[in-house]
């Protein structure tokens, strides 16, 4: 009985350690950042939560932009260069953080509509075919990001 007792304890102690949930990756402060100029694409922030298990994210769709494409910031021959990603790695329980100068969205042809404040939906892919959906905040060009980086998640 004490075994049990002592089993059941280390049980909940050791639970404590990681957040229960589902399991599946997490996105948090989601945030856009529109253009400057009418045409031009905006920027997406936001941080990625890995889940019980590795995963990739695969794609980033939303009903209100034509086309979000992920990339990151490398060196590239001694220059600082933007190149697309064909998917990112989210390792289990660990932090992905999409920033400005690191990893980000590009989002080309946001509807006109969309001024700085309104909720952009956003729903991310991942190879294990778990789907999450966020409403990510926007900012106006040259805004920070500061609160809004921190004020949305799901």
């Amino acid at each position: 009985m004490r075994t049990a007792a002592a089993l059941s304890f280390a049980f909940l102690a050791l639970s404590a350690c990681h957040p229960q949930g589902d399991g599946n990756p997490k996105v948090a402060n989601a945030t856009i950042r529109l253009p400057a100029v009418d045409g031009r694409p905006g920027a997406g922030y936001f941080t990625i939560s890995g889940g019980a298990r590795d995963d990739r994210l695969t794609r980033i769709d939303s009903a209100v932009v034509g086309k979000i494409e992920l990339h990151e910031m490398a060196m590239d021959g001694g220059m600082m260069r933007m190149r697309p990603l064909a998917d990112v790695a989210v390792p289990q329980r660990t932090d992905i953080v999409f920033a400005p100068g690191g990893n980000h969205a590009m989002l080309f042809d946001i509807d006109k509509r969309i001024t700085p404040g309104t909720g952009i939906p956003l729903l991310f892919t991942f190879a294990s075919g778990t789907k999450v959906e966020v409403e990510a905040k926007t900012v106006a060009a040259g805004e920070e990001l500061g609160a809004a980086a921190g004020a949305s998640h799901h």
